[in-house]
């Protein structure tokens, strides 16, 4: 008899891969080795499967020559380029752990990384749009002590790579052949309600099979061409993208440094892409492109949507305008690997657009009560927790927080408000946490609170997340000023511009002289939202995020 409880388990007859990155890699060249395995458009870049094998050779020996050594963390602060690959998969082989910077960081989200996750090695850009890399790591380098060895992309990589002669490639296999897959290879920074970042730490076997599985639900062969303009930093990049292809043996086509609707669909036409990644945002934008009509996209089968509500509107236009027929939907969270909710080919257009799929192979779903931790019944909304081979192995440093969130039972509690049909599709409510999602970017409140409070003329602050219809939330800032004290909301936004991610910055501001309290004297943020959608208008843009 069905259960009438909201839990369900993915029952596969596809085996979980029980292999190394680097392994499978090396299956995947002797399979393919002529096939093309990365195309960078703008870098003007190719490499077939047998050359990205080497070339990711040379950079692990390279790395190995400079005194890098298993378990040792690398830090990676770049936008998309063919280096970000090479070093991802040169990493994985030598079971060095990379740890992902975000592109938008500032100096002081840098410093805490650096010492959080005790880098020894960075190598980074030495600039990418408003931010000079070279200028901020420069800035922080003394007052990170692990830090040993400084890499500059288009300064330093040539040298870094004459140094592979000094290893061979006997002594390369022997440290190849120690390496785990139970292991961990990647710490990726992702914001909570708590303050700082928490570095997730993840496996071989996570993040593997997580893109093999992906792969699989969207019927990828070596003939798919996928183009991937989000960035490798987050894991829609590096794992639905990157780690997806290179288990099938597909071609990962990297438009440009970031995201630009003409270098994304000129990429999908100049490389024959066969399926095509972004944010809802990113499709809209390429919807509207003007000269949309003059790109030929009739290559394109599959690709997957994710961070967000798709527009029921936006979502057919995509199926037929980009030929997209077999798109898919991804829900999931960097804890999870990350994808753990995915649509399946063929899925109704009502449940492609009302829902974020189903669960995922070898992975289990429920739904609790947050209260009492019970699992509800099929159609009542809880807690969506997530169980298996994709949950991380910790937060790095950080046991207190890793307790916080996986349960004796290894259940990882996704602080998401969802329902599951009796289907077994998954529709995502709202949140029992106050993280703010802009444009996929998970954002702490809190942390940019502790941010704020460092102005002198601030007396309280408190961040909430407003309706956005091209984001799906805005960031906005109830700001209580010192008595005696004023500062104009430019004068906030410039403070804050020069030390933190763009993203984080308040778009709103509110000047107050106190906050909506509850009895016990916590303050309401659900009231702090309510009002601000209403003063600024956002009603409409607030029934269409949560319809």
């Amino acid at each position: 008899m069905k259960s009438d409880l909201s839990y369900v388990s993915g029952a596969s007859n596809v085996p979980l891969l029980g292999e190394t990155i680097g392994d499978n890699l090396a299956r995947t060249v002797a399979q393919f080795p002529q096939r093309d395995a990365l195309v960078c458009v703008e870098q003007d870049y190719r490499a077939t499967y047998s050359e990205f094998y080497s070339q990711t050779a040379q950079v692990a020996k390279s790395l190995l020559a400079v005194g890098v050594k298993k378990g040792d963390r690398v830090g990676i602060w770049s936008p998309n380029r063919a280096e970000w690959v090479l070093l991802q998969y040169a990493t994985a082989r030598i079971g060095a752990i990379l740890v992902n910077i975000n592109p938008a960081y500032r100096t002081s989200e840098l410093e805490f990384v650096i010492n959080q996750s005790e880098i020894s090695t960075i190598v980074a850009a030495l600039k990418f749009k408003s931010s000079d890399y070279y200028k901020m790591v420069n800035a922080v380098k003394d007052k990170c002590e692990t830090l040993e060895r400084i890499y500059f992309l288009d300064k330093d990589w040539d040298d870094l790579l004459e140094k592979s002669h000094e290893v061979s490639d006997d002594e390369l296999f022997s440290i190849e052949n120690t390496v785990q897959f139970d292991e961990p290879i990647n710490i990726q920074y992702t914001s909570g309600t708590t303050g700082f970042p928490k570095g997730v730490t993840l496996s071989h076997h996570n993040i593997l099979n997580n893109g093999y599985m992906i792969g699989i639900r969207m019927n990828y062969t070596k003939e798919d061409r996928v183009c991937i303009p989000v960035p490798f930093y987050h894991c829609f990049g590096m794992v639905i993208g990157n780690l997806c292809c290179t288990s099938h043996g597909a071609c990962m086509v990297i438009p440009a440094e970031s995201f630009s609707a003409e270098s994304a669909l000129h990429a999908v036409e100049k490389e024959a892409c066969t399926s095509l990644y972004g944010v809802p945002t990113m499709f809209i934008a390429e919807l509207n492109l003007p000269n949309f009509e003059s790109y030929n996209l009739s290559t394109l089968r599959t690709g997957v949507m994710a961070g967000s509500p798709c527009p029921v509107e936006i979502m057919k236009q995509v199926q037929t305008k980009m030929n997209m027929t077999e798109v898919t939907i991804c829900y999931g969270m960097t804890e999870t690997s990350p994808v753990s909710v995915q649509t399946k080919i063929g899925a109704p257009l009502e449940k492609q657009v009302s829902t974020v799929g189903t669960v995922h192979d070898h992975l289990e779903l429920k739904v609790i009560d947050p209260e009492t931790g019970h699992v509800v019944k099929r159609g009542v909304a809880g807690e969506l927790c997530t169980r298996g081979y994709s949950v991380m192995l910790k937060y790095w440093n950080n046991p207190e927080a890793t307790a916080s969130v996986i349960d004796d039972g290894r259940w990882m509690h996704t602080g998401d408000m969802a329902t599951m049909d009796d289907e077994g599709y998954i529709n995502i409510t709202g949140r029992i946490k106050d993280l703010i999602i802009r444009g996929g970017e998970n954002i702490s409140p809190k942390e940019i609170e502790d941010f704020i409070y460092t102005h002198p003329a601030i007396e309280d602050v408190q961040v909430i997340g407003v309706p956005s219809e091209k984001y799906g939330e805005e960031v906005m800032a109830w700001v209580k000023l010192k008595q005696g004290q004023s500062v104009t909301e430019q004068e906030l936004t410039e403070f804050c511009k020069e030390q933190i991610a763009y993203y984080k910055v308040p778009k709103y501001w509110k000047f107050v002289d106190g906050f909506p309290l509850t009895i016990s004297g916590k303050i309401r943020k659900v009231e702090m939202r309510q009002v601000s959608t209403k003063e600024l208008g956002l009603e409409n843009v607030a029934k269409i995020k949560t319809s």
